[in-house]
């Protein structure tokens, strides 16, 4: 299996300023994040960005970049430019690992990458995992998906699904089964469709919920789930996701 791991990576975050260039442990989080993701089996791993000063930290670490326009609308049209550029195309394997996930775990990128080469029908694959707390079932933030038995997406949503109607205020069956599965917001593409994505007219779903994979599925593209049976690293958002994630690098 051989698959180019994509970063997309800009300075344009509001809660966190200059986000990609925070020091975790001697080291900008972009080159963190390209260093996990580089334990993977990927044949490459390159950060994306529209910023000179990213692409000096990563220059200065021996991480691959490419510059990006800087009138990208989404991630997903700054990684159809770099797939451009890496000249990617076709069944070309790209997997998209976001620029504030330091903690990503290898074996979940090579899961992602699998899904493409298992699942011929599918475009795009992505990840989940059961929700164990209640608190997180009902959460809009907390983004959950459904699937069909082949394990494709049947629809994502900020809103509690599958609802279950004999009891709706314990979330989920007392036996477990048909345990609600939240979304993990890791990506895999072919190449081909990674380009022609931007193209495709923005879903009234898409809208609503303000999930840029409904899309996907509007244009009745199918999507490959790798259920993983635990909760990932969480990300970098926040001054307090930082110190959290300086302190378990033992900075």
């Amino acid at each position: 299996m051989s698959f180019t791991i994509l970063i997309p990576a800009r300075l344009a975050s509001t809660r966190l300023p200059d986000k990609p260039l925070a020091d975790i442990a001697g080291l900008p989080m972009v080159v963190r994040v390209a260093q996990r993701a580089a334990q993977s089996h990927a044949s490459q791993v390159v950060v994306a960005t529209d910023n000179e000063r990213i692409e000096a930290a990563c220059q200065a670490h021996g991480v691959a970049c490419v510059m990006t326009r800087a009138d990208h609308p989404t991630g997903s049209d700054r990684l159809a430019e770099a797939c451009e550029l890496l000249g990617l195309e076709g069944d070309d394997a790209v997997v998209n690992v976001q620029g504030d996930e330091p903690l990503i775990d290898p074996h979940l990128i090579d899961a992602c990458a699998a899904q493409l080469t298992q699942r011929p029908d599918c475009v795009v694959s992505t990840a989940a995992h059961p929700i164990e707390d209640p608190a997180h079932f009902g959460n809009p933030n907390v983004v959950k998906v459904v699937t069909d038995a082949q394990g494709r997406a049947l629809y994502f949503s900020r809103a509690p699904i599958p609802w279950w109607r004999d009891a709706p205020m314990a979330g989920q069956p007392a036996d477990g089964a048909d345990t609600p599965l939240r979304h993990i917001g890791i990506y895999g593409y072919r190449a081909g469709f990674l380009r022609r994505f931007p193209q495709l007219a923005v879903s009234p779903l898409e809208r609503l919920e303000s999930l840029e994979q409904l899309r996907v599925l509007w244009h009745g593209e199918r999507i490959a789930v790798h259920i993983t049976p635990h909760a990932p690293g969480a990300g970098v958002d926040t001054p307090e996701d930082l110190a959290r994630v300086r302190a378990l690098f033992g900075a």
